[in-house]
């Protein structure tokens, strides 16, 4: 169990994240600075910087925590079920995935995950939650996350699954499903292997 300070510092981290990430959406991401995101989240620029090396690397985190999110729910579920079935329930669990957004939230995150001066962060987030995530799978099948292959592919497959389900739904215009359905549908293709959508 963290202790109080642990938790306050984990606090102020994920408010600094959400307000990078709120603020590039509202503004454009170049159009953010550092203190405009201390500012935001009610504290001083250097201590935006005791938690983060740069504006693209708050907006990265937000990634980094859903998958962190998503290992812990893995975790807590029944040791004796299936891994395929423990992950799907796992990943659907994690709160608003089928709330709708506010208007013009979505093309305002597509835009800003589009930016380049992003993109190495976001890939940065994707490799740290991949090994957190192979770490939890590997408890549950008994695998070594380090010898094995099998709970870095699972986990790869995992994170594939919810970027071409949230990538999907971001470029759907009239977005008739709810991301949580995406993601369940993305995974059920996986763990069916993939058949041939013609037979």
């Amino acid at each position: 169990m963290a202790g109080l300070r642990e938790r306050k510092k984990e606090q102020t981290r994920q408010a600094l994240s959400w307000a990078a990430v709120k603020l590039s959406v509202q503004r454009g991401f170049e159009n953010v600075l550092v203190e405009d995101i201390a500012a935001e989240a009610g504290v001083s620029p250097r201590t935006f910087n005791n938690y983060f090396s740069s504006k693209a690397e708050a907006v990265a985190a937000r990634h980094l925590d859903r998958i962190t999110v998503i290992a812990s729910l893995l975790r807590e579920r029944p040791k004796d079920e299936p891994i395929w079935t423990a992950i799907t329930a796992a990943v659907l669990d994690q709160d608003g995935l089928d709330a709708e957004p506010p208007a013009g939230w979505v093309e305002g995150v597509r835009v800003m995950v589009e930016t380049p001066a992003l993109q190495g962060e976001i890939a940065k987030a994707y490799i740290v939650a991949g090994r957190t995530l192979a770490e939890v799978i590997a408890e549950r099948t008994g695998t070594n996350p380090e010898r094995d292959l099998y709970p870095k592919l699972v986990a790869q497959m995992v994170g594939v699954a919810y970027d071409v389900a949230t990538t999907h739904w971001m470029h759907t215009t009239d977005r008739p499903q709810p991301l949580g359905d995406l993601l369940r549908e993305s995974l059920e293709q996986v763990t069916s292997g993939l058949p041939d959508p013609q037979s």
